[in-house]
């Protein structure tokens, strides 16, 4: 059976940092550096997390997700948008 967590991740203050005109395009990356510290493997982000950032166009990203993490090996997860 696949290991699976469930997290809510708030990006806030790493979307603080960048410049308003690029905070969507850099939010895939900060999640996916929360999600390796926290999971201990590489990350693979699903297609719905990617348009739920870009969902309100580039300078005003969704800042907190739930997102679902499903370990694929021992080497690599997939992390995936939990509907609500």
């Amino acid at each position: 059976m696949a290991d699976e967590k469930i997290i809510t991740i708030n990006i806030r203050k790493e979307l603080k940092e960048a410049p308003y005109w690029r905070r969507s395009s850099s939010a895939p990356r900060i999640i996916r550096r929360l999600l390796e510290r926290h999971s201990k493997k590489k990350i693979k982000i699903d297609k719905s997390i990617n348009e739920k950032i870009w969902q309100r166009s580039i300078q005003n990203p969704k800042m907190k997700l739930k997102v679902k993490i499903t370990s694929i090996d021992d080497k690599t997860a997939k992390a995936e948008l939990v509907e609500k």
